[in-house]
């Protein structure tokens, strides 16, 4: 059992992050993660450099507004120059300009630097040393020395190195930092010169920072730990020059999980993943799949014999419980995977398949058929699903392709490329045909494709293609080679992928396109279903009339409506129901409209019309809510939560909302 630990974390995202290829941070963006990583529980925050650019001069001006509850924030800087009076220092002013707690300096540390790169006498760098941390610490402020190229000025001039760090803490340094600033020392190093200078500290604690050159940042930083080190530093994910810093990330859970310091709470702990990709999309780039802990891949399950072990028994192959760091566990499906495979990533998706079930075989013959031509399902799981319910019958087309045609006219005098496509469908039983122009092939062909349906189907004008990848399978075919399309899209709300392969990249590209068209249909038609269900269910309870009104309000009012689109419907219900504004059968009459199950939901509209005209609500808050009553935004499991507790209240049991539910085709949704 883990006991409260005196380990501090110290996170430099915000500067030395910042240093990483790619890694650019506006000022808005500082302040955010500053607050993102004091709400999470970072012990420390170093800023910036006050005094190497304008933008964290501004930083700090403006940090001074923030209320840090966990977090003490750092400046970091060097020590005054050689030959220069500390208190005429500029640079070691706008350190205190700052106004921040915490000083950070980097100091050299390695007789090499000190002679080659500042250009000093090995005692002048000891005095800049004592006088900066000195004047800094009579400032009032805490003092964090990090000794620049600690091991390799260790292993250079032991005695120096030493020197430099008696200098230190004499000074008044809170705690005295080895950095690997190379990245180039092995994890027995690590321990062995940090126990070495440790015996040779008096007063301060030591810390730890370390980069990922040789892909050991996060094992030396451990190692560190072990020998005595009671500060770690490092950045959110490894951002960092080169190859990255120390991934705080990695650090925090291994040192938390498997050596059983309680740096953070339970809850914190769990945020682990959020933190990671928050950080990730504020710096606008890819998370990493294989990133150990919170990663996707880090709990994904792909070999048969696995996925039938973690079925049986998570902990056969899992190092710890997934949602300890907010993950989850993940069943992949592939050539190698088994029918337990199938059945669990089934299950994920809402579909009941039976791990024996000829089914389960017959789709897992499928899967394999398929990704033996070049198919890949594990991040494409609308086109998993479309082949499930293909494979065992319940898929219901919603258009089927007669032809398309694609032309694409080069006019050089003109300067400009013309695409064009034409499609024809035939979608509930009538013909359809429709041209559409586009930036390329693609483009004109989904817009195309989007023209011919949004008449039957108004709900896809929402949806959108946001991502669109190509990879050659067998590049030493040549231009005969195989062609693997992936396809993400999104309806504002929720995003799923497709994939399509042909030797044909026009033709992998209408295969992903056609099952991300039917998939977002599909979803659309189970939440109509849904609506129904749902108003069906209100229905009976309304009709009964054996709940109150104000105890139907509370159970509404604890549903938790978690998206803006439910947040007018459950105003107006719960607010007419509190004041008795709106009789059970007033109700109940609106409801019975059978045109409130339609997708356009103008019925729905006019049942709240006819709610908000009994009550106080001005007409402008009512087409604001009426507004955002688009159907293809609905999502009304919370509704559902609310209104199941409120109908086991009356005469129409838990087992029949169950059975209604189940029959309606609701569960998973």
């Amino acid at each position: 059992m883990s006991t409260p630990s005196h380990i501090t974390l110290y996170d430099t995202t915000l500067r030395d992050g910042a240093q990483g290829e790619g890694i650019h941070f506006s000022l808005a963006d500082k302040l955010r993660l500053a607050q993102r990583l004091d709400d999470f529980g970072m012990h420390y925050i170093e800023g910036g450099w006050p005094g190497s650019n304008e933008k964290d001069i501004e930083f700090f001006r403006e940090a001074k507004k923030l209320k840090f509850r966990h977090a003490r924030l750092a400046a970091f800087g060097s020590t005054r120059r050689a030959d220069t009076k500390v208190a005429d220092d500029k640079q070691v002013a706008l350190l205190l300009e700052a106004g921040t707690p915490v000083i950070t300096l980097v100091c050299k540390t390695s007789t090499l630097h000190v002679t080659e790169i500042l250009r000093t006498t090995l005692e002048e760098n000891l005095a800049m040393i004592r006088d900066t941390i000195s004047y800094l610490v009579k400032q009032g402020r805490e003092v964090i020395f990090d000794g620049e190229h600690t091991f390799d000025g260790y292993k250079l001039d032991a005695a120096y190195t030493t020197a430099c760090y008696r200098a230190a803490d004499e000074a008044g340094a809170a705690y005295l930092v080895l950095c690997d600033t190379n990245g180039g020392t092995m994890p027995g190093e690590i321990a062995t010169i940090t126990a070495a200078l440790k015996s040779h500290v008096k007063k301060a604690r030591l810390g730890i920072h370390t980069h990922d050159d040789c892909g050991l940042a996060v094992a030396n930083a451990l190692a560190g730990i072990e020998a005595g080190a009671l500060q770690v530093q490092g950045t959110v994910n490894g951002y960092g020059e080169r190859t990255g810093n120390c991934n705080l990330i990695t650090t925090i859970a291994n040192l938390q999980l498997k050596q059983g310091h309680r740096l953070l709470g339970d809850e914190k702990l769990a945020e682990l993943r959020d933190l990671s990709l928050f950080v990730d999309e504020v710096a606008n780039q890819r998370p990493s799949g294989r990133a150990p802990f919170v990663g996707s891949a880090a709990f994904a399950h792909k070999g048969g014999i696995h996925v039938n072990a973690v079925n049986k028994l998570a902990a056969s192959y899992e190092h710890i419980r997934p949602e300890l760091v907010g993950n989850s566990q993940r069943v992949l499906v592939g050539e190698l995977a088994g029918r337990a495979n199938v059945m669990l990533k089934a299950r994920t998706l809402g579909l009941q398949l039976g791990e024996k079930s000829p089914e389960a075989l017959k789709v897992l013959e499928e899967i394999k058929r398929l990704e033996n031509n070049g198919y890949e399902f594990e991040a494409a799981d609308a086109s998993f699903e479309l082949l499930v319910r293909k494979t065992i019958g319940t898929y219901m087309p919603f258009f089927e392709l007669t032809e398309y045609h694609v032309s694409i006219r080069k006019d050089n005098e003109a300067g400009k490329d013309t695409c064009e496509a034409t499609i024809k469908l035939t979608v509930k039983g009538e013909t359809v045909h429709e041209v559409a122009e586009g930036d390329g092939p693609v483009n004109a062909l989904d817009a195309a494709l989007r023209k011919a349906l949004v008449r039957f189907y108004p709900q896809l004008a929402a949806m959108v293609l946001v991502d669109y990848k190509v990879r050659i399978i067998d590049s030493t075919h040549g231009t005969a080679a195989k062609t693997r399309v992936f396809i993400e899209s999104t309806d504002g709300e929720s995003s799923w992928a497709t994939v399509g392969v042909s030797t044909d990249i026009l033709e992998a590209s209408w295969l992903a396109l056609r099952d991300s068209v039917d998939f977002a249909l599909m979803q659309m038609q189970s939440q109509t279903k849904l609506l129904r269900s749902i108003t069906d269910a209100l229905l009976e309870t309304v009709e009964q009339a054996t709940a109150s009104s104000a105890e139907l309000a509370r159970l509404l009012d604890e549903g938790r409506f978690r998206r803006p689109d439910l947040g007018s419907l459950h105003h107006a219900l719960l607010k007419s129901l509190t004041q008795e504004t709106l009789s059970n059968p007033d109700l109940a009459r609106l409801l019975r409209n059978p045109k409130i199950h339609e997708p356009d939901s103008t019925a729905l509209k006019e049942c709240l019309a006819a709610i908000v005209a009994k009550l106080s609500f001005s007409q402008a808050d009512f087409d604001r809510w009426a507004k955002d009553l688009e159907p293809q935004k609905f999502n009304l499991s919370s509704l559902s939560d609310a209104l199941s507790r409120s109908i086991t209240k009356v005469a129409f049991s838990s087992e029949e909302f169950e059975r209604l539910f189940q029959e309606n085709g609701t569960t998973g949704t």
